[in-house]
């Protein structure tokens, strides 16, 4: 490899885009195309950014399997920053495979780094972890090491772990000066103040004040009752009643925390859960069908009751009643939770990120860009949409149940 390809690879390594340009702007060989490309994209040229890395990729020789396989993993990660995440998913496994027999550890741990990463954006925890746990990142570089604690945070924030993202924050910090990357040193300390920013909301006896996400992990293992409205769920101790596919049950429920220990009545319930401003006979019956269908499910941490004016909650074990809601509520939250991480998304990626048919998405889109939540920009399949983070709100941790398919 000649001089000018290393020291612009070195540039990039070291976080110096237009270094790296300076050096290889006017060449058109395939290493130097690959290279224009990865610092295109570290300058947030997206478009750019993988037209160069696909060109590349076509210029290297059928020999060269190791420089392709790196093209793939390179246009991957250019995908997942421009919240495109339907890339292919076999081409980077057979990319990993190939690095892996070849002994590149590095990118080979960085192309599985960046399967953990989309099944984390999209929701898929579980399966993150699982695969994290198979990586060594012991004996990667700096940069890798912080790119993997940085998911360490990313999985306990979602679990609603803050001891454990704050130690991962910690040791993230001091890899990414040991990278002496200031891109990754600036994207550690704004992952750090989501922990400094609420994460939800308290509702409590007609009082509501903001959580960190510390405070939320305390209300979550405290002994109160929590109609938790992040995930749409009521949680007494070890039980936990999932309410996500009932959303009338969840909106009586939680209409039942908000006023506890007092009683909610009637009318108030049938225009919350249905909508309806004024009350009829059918109403009222569909309301004392929707009590007996909560009142059967929460009948082993609590009782639903009648009273003279409407229906109250009577916790069983539980000394206390809480709501936890989401920081900012609203009839599109979802979308704007996933947009306030301040990158541009597909409405595609969106869909697959809240679990949505992409026509539901589109409308919800079509609804906040009327009203100026959200912009748009590019045409057709290249069109994206993105919107300043909320102030003051860390919307991402606590995501509200998926949109209904339609």
């Amino acid at each position: 490899m000649d001089s000018m390809i290393t020291a612009a690879a070195r540039a990039l390594a070291a976080g110096d885009p237009l270094g790296a340009l300076k050096r290889v702007a006017l060449r058109d060989d395939a290493p130097a195309l690959a290279l224009r490309g990865i610092a295109m994209a570290q300058l947030g040229d997206f478009v750019k950014a993988r037209a160069l890395v696909r060109s590349a990729s076509r210029s290297f020789g059928p020999k060269e399997t190791m420089a392709r396989a790196r093209c793939a993993v390179a246009e991957a990660e250019i995908a997942l920053a421009s919240r495109d995440l339907h890339w292919p998913q076999k081409a980077l496994d057979a990319a990993r495979v190939t690095l892996e027999e070849h002994g590149d550890t590095a990118n080979a741990a960085l192309a599985r780094y960046l399967e953990i990463r989309r099944l984390l954006l999209i929701g898929r925890v579980d399966a993150a972890e699982s695969l994290l746990a198979h990586l060594n990142f012991a004996a990667m570089p700096p940069a890798l090491r912080a790119a993997h604690e940085l998911i360490v945070a990313g999985i306990a924030m979602k679990r609603v772990d803050s001891k454990t993202a704050r130690a991962a924050l910690t040791r993230a910090g001091r890899a990414a000066r040991d990278a002496r990357i200031p891109a990754l040193h600036s994207e550690v300390e704004n992952a750090s103040q989501v922990l400094n920013t609420p994460a939800a909301r308290l509702i409590a006896r007609g009082e509501v004040r903001p959580l960190l996400l510390d405070e939320v992990e305390t209300v979550l293992a405290s002994k109160a009752l929590v109609v938790d409205a992040c995930r749409h769920v009521v949680r007494s101790g070890r039980s936990t009643i999932p309410l996500a596919t009932r959303p009338v049950l969840f909106t009586l429920a939680r209409a039942l925390a908000e006023a506890w220990p007092d009683d909610v009545p009637r009318g108030a319930l049938i225009a919350r859960a249905f909508r309806a401003k004024i009350a009829d006979e059918s109403h009222r019956a569909r309301l004392r069908v929707e009590m007996g269908r909560l009142r059967s499910k929460l009948r082993s941490i609590a009782n639903v009751s009648a009273t003279d004016r409407g229906f109250s909650l009577e916790p069983k074990l539980a000394r206390d009643v809480v709501v936890l809601a989401r920081p900012v509520e609203e009839e599109h939250a979802s979308v704007l939770a996933l947009l306030a991480d301040g990158e541009s998304w597909s409405s595609s990626a969106l869909a697959l990120g809240l679990g949505a048919s992409q026509r539901t998405v589109q409308r919800a889109l079509d609804s906040l860009s009327a009203s100026g939540k959200v912009q748009s920009f590019g045409r057709g399949r290249a069109r994206r949409w993105m919107t300043p983070p909320v102030p003051g709100f860390a919307t991402t941790l606590l995501l509200p149940a998926p949109l209904p398919s339609d």
